[in-house]
């Protein structure tokens, strides 16, 4: 890290959490220990070792208690090492259910009406960014949970249905369920402390087995020769943990209890008909114990590598429970409980002390409310996430090799890929493995509370075991070859700005070793989405799911090309970003002068390209659209008013008059280079006339056609919601766009809920809700537009009203209608939707989700639940507002 800057003021890392931050600069032992484990490890792709990719049939939900898995662990209320060597949770039961609740139930894809779905209630409500406090919420109903009946009804549901909800089945009527408060606080970095609070929410006393768990991940199972970890039972009644890769730790437990131990390994008897040994205890003992009253399940020794503790509970109406448990390692001397509830207090107090600093400018209680859980969402979400692909496809020496049919499916070609890491996950259910564009996001947010932890997320995906050697990011899980919008520069500037702003640090090491790795797979764009060589870019679905009509990550019906106006205003924001960046790395280098010019003119070309040769702008409609470029050589405008056609706004960079003073060289070749192509120069908007502050400013758009774009986006009628952006106009709802080709007729409307579109499965929707990264991203790029246009340049907003506004104020305008869908009002949350219980209970109307996107019209959280890493954007987007009124 660069030391030329002295540490600013940083009143947030000066408190005790701050200060631990800034320790782990040096060292990471803070962060050793988080809620690192999947709420899904079932169902996902890793898992999977089937012939045809198919992850969700493979290893069910009704297998997970039962199988041991490959590559990680699931868990209620997680909580492990930073290798998921050893992993806590929760196993609760109320007599009622068929099993133990170890793990979150849902839909898999093929089951639910709108893809999968987790059907559970469960919160987020506090974390700090070590971990060292944590704490979260699980609503556990009284009667048996419907696992049977979620699944019928959703397959009986068409697309045109709403989902089935766990609340929809009056479950939780009277409030006959019991909260289950979670929390963890560390008393050093390697000393957990649990405390399990549970309230009986109902109008009668209930029954409620409490099972905390303590087990080791399967390391042994799959390699001959690997040394196993052990646990078991001393004399003084607690469990000694002991394990080739740790210390030797113990766990404790504060209450009367019955201790269970089996070992987490695959019940092969049950599910492959394998004959009985004598003296093997399975993963799924505890649960036969429990809930079937099989003694023969557990071992009578007390040992194995997965353990629990058993308290049965009668908790009256209103009843409340506290337990106490501790994972630390071996001392001598004094009670594991003496100081367990002081260092939960202190823990806790400075959980809160974090926020009040980092929240000082915030006026509304309620948005305070909303940041702290979308922050928390952010911190819940990091998961241990492992997957060695040579291993994956080829198979472990130990077990049986996979179906030849694998090496040619899914991932085949990306044999470098050894991840083992601690990654924030997109939602921890239903997107259980990271994607390139959403961790993006994520480091935004993560930026204003751990920038340590934002710039280690950034560089992570470039490191050799996850960039492909022909440079391409990973996109995700399901198909690490599919193209993610390539958003990494733009965010890896903002946080090279936010830590900055936080510690007084410029980061330039950060930003040099980032910058080369993106300068490579910017040319990988280049030579592999640019199908005709013409800066005109085929990105393929580029994140966008269902957006058009078309699949884009197939081959089109008609044959031919797709000329993307969003991939090719990608790329051109792509260009400036590095440029930008190179300008800053220029300031102590002189050398990135002259890669800051290269990236300038790729900008200059593509611009060029998008206005002329790719006819992506429409003269007659003002607005882009994608171009079907056919066999024949017919070129046919996509005339769907949709985000691809607002996303050139993006491409915008403003360059200020110091870089004229210090970089002189730079600005010589920019001056040459438009003075020999002037049909270049043309292009940038405005260059020759300096805006604000004598900045001068490089777009896609010349001032004209921003109006014309803003006009539609700001448009009640089109784009702008209550809510936000829309990503297809509104227009399209009574006008529908179709397309005829070979006999079939493919066509788009507007749909401001769940999909009724089965491309890319069903399960989003791209063609009428809001989307939060869409919007921020419009937002951000607004804010830099008005850097140069101050406050001369007033649009209409909304178009129609008459009140014209600079952009900045635009800016904060869509910023609070995107916060809105948070915030408490006199129907409730927008977000949660129109559940009384959930809006208007006193249990649960102050508990927020962040959801995958929002319902055009109404608000409503659609699609995944708990997708807090990009929808916590609305925590910066609150923290920019700071007093304004909401």
């Amino acid at each position: 890290m660069s030391a030329e800057s002295t540490q600013a003021s940083a009143p947030l890392l000066n408190t005790a959490e701050g200060l631990r931050l800034q320790s782990t600069r040096e060292s990471p032992l803070w962060r050793r220990w988080g809620p690192y484990l999947s709420e899904r490890q079932w169902g996902t792709v890793r898992e999977d070792y089937s012939a045809k990719g198919e992850a969700w049939d493979y290893l069910p939900h009704e297998q997970a208690r039962s199988r041991a898995y490959r590559w990680g662990e699931d868990g209620l209320a997680g909580f492990s090492d930073d290798r998921q060597h050893w992993c806590l949770g929760l196993a609760l039961w109320n007599g009622q259910d068929t099993i133990l609740k170890e793990r979150l139930f849902g839909l898999a894809n093929e089951e639910g009406n709108h893809g999968e779905d987790v059907k559970e209630l469960y919160y987020y409500l506090e974390g700090t960014p070590t971990h060292s406090y944590m704490r979260m919420l699980y609503k556990y109903p009284h009667a048996a949970y419907p696992y049977e009946h979620l699944l019928e009804e959703s397959k009986r549901r068409t697309r045109t249905d709403a989902e089935y909800e766990i609340t929809d089945t009056g479950l939780f009527d009277e409030s006959r369920y019991f909260d289950v408060s979670v929390e963890y606080a560390k008393a050093s970095p390697l000393d957990v402390l649990m405390r399990i609070r549970i309230t009986n929410r109902g109008p009668d006393q209930a029954t409620l087995h409490v099972l905390p768990q303590l087990w080791a991940r399967n390391i042994w199972a799959w390699k001959t020769g690997q040394q196993r970890p052990s646990l078991s039972l001393d004399d003084e009644g607690e469990v000694v943990a002991r394990h080739p890769n740790h210390e030797e730790m113990r766990f404790c437990v504060d209450d009367r209890h019955v201790a269970l131990f089996c070992d987490n390994e695959t019940n092969t008897v049950k599910l492959f008909g394998a004959a009985p040994v004598a003296g093997r205890y399975y993963k799924d003992g505890i649960n036969a114990r429990v809930v079937d009253g099989d003694l023969a399940a557990v071992n009578p020794a007390n040992s194995g590598t997965k353990c629990a503790a058993w308290m049965r509970l009668e908790l009256p109406a209103g009843g409340r429970v506290v337990m106490r448990l501790r994972f630390r390692p071996r001392v001598s001397g004094g009670s594991a409980f003496d100081y367990f509830d002081e260092v939960m207090r202190r823990r806790r107090e400075e959980n809160d002390e974090f926020y009040a600093v980092l929240q000082k400018g915030v006026v509304s209680d309620d948005a305070k409310l909303v940041q702290r859980q979308a922050l928390a969402g952010m911190l819940w979400s990091k998961q241990f996430y492992h997957l060695d692909i040579p291993l994956w496809l080829d198979g472990d020496p130990g077990q049986p090799p996979p179906p030849p049919e694998r090496k040619h499916g899914r991932n085949a070609d990306w044999r470098h890929v050894s991840n083992a890491d601690i990654i924030s996950m997109p939602d921890k259910w239903e997107y259980p493995w990271y994607a390139s564009w959403d961790l993006a996001f994520h480091t935004l947010t993560f930026a204003m509370i751990d920038p340590e932890f934002a710039k280690s997320q950034l560089l992570l995906l470039t490191r050799d075991w996850y960039i492909h050697p022909n440079a391409q990011l990973p996109a995700y899980e399901w198909g690490f070859d599919d193209a993610n919008p390539p958003v990494h520069a733009w965010a890896a500037w903002r946080v090279y700005q936010a830590d900055r702003a936080l510690s007084g640090i410029a980061d330039r090491d950060f930003l040099e070793r980032i910058f080369h790795k993106l300068m490579m797979n910017f040319t990988w764009w280049v030579n592999r989405k640019d199908a005709s060589g013409k800066n005109i870019f085929q990105g393929g679905f580029l994140g966008l799911d269902n957006i058009g009509i078309f699949d884009r990550s197939q081959p089109l019906p008609t044959g031919g090309t797709l000329s993307q106006s969003d991939g090719t205003a990608w790329m051109a924001m792509y260009a400036l970003n590095l440029m930008n960046i190179a300008l800053e790395l220029a300031h102590f280098d002189i050398v990135y002068e002259d890669v800051a010019s290269k990236f300038f003119e790729h900008f200059l070309y593509i611009a060029e390209a998008a206005a002329n040769t790719g006819g992506l702008w429409d003269d007659t409609d003002l607005f882009f659209y994608d171009v079907l470029n056919l066999l024949d050589g017919r070129q046919i405008p996509m005339r769907i008013r949709s985000i691809v056609g607002l996303i050139p706004i993006y491409a915008v960079q403003v360059i200020d008059p110091a870089i004229s003073r210090t970089l002189p060289g730079f600005t010589a070749r920019l001056e040459w280079f438009l003075d020999h192509r002037p049909e270049l120069a043309r292009l940038v908007s405005r260059w020759a006339e300096p805006g604000a502050g004598s900045r001068n400013l490089l777009s896609l758009l010349r001032g004209s056609r921003l109006k014309s774009l803003l006009k539609r986006m700001l448009d009640e009628s089109e784009f702008l919601s209550d809510y936000g952006i829309r990503a297809i106009s509104k227009y399209h709802q009574s006008h529908p766009y179709a397309f005829h080709w070979g006999g079939r007729t493919f066509e788009m409307h507007y749909v401001p809920g769940e999909s009724d579109s089965g491309l890319f499965g069903g399960n989003s929707n791209w063609r009428g809700p809001v989307w939060m990264p869409i919007n921020y991203m419009l937002i951000e790029q607004l804010r830099e537009f008005h850097r140069y246009y101050s406050e001369d340049f007033r649009v209409e907003c909304p178009t129609g009203s008459g009140t014209f506004l600079c952009l900045a104020e635009i800016a904060d305008e869509l910023s609070r209608r995107l916060i809105r869908l948070f915030l408490r009002g006199e129907h409730g949350r927008p977000t949660l939707g129109d559940s009384a219980l959930i809006q208007h209970d006193a249990q649960f109307r102050d508990n927020v989700l962040f959801y995958e996107y929002y319902h055009g019209d109404t608000g409503r959280g659609l699609g995944a639940s708990h997708q807090t890493g990009w929808s916590g954007l609305v925590a910066l987007l609150i923290a920019q507002l700071q007093g304004d009124p909401l």
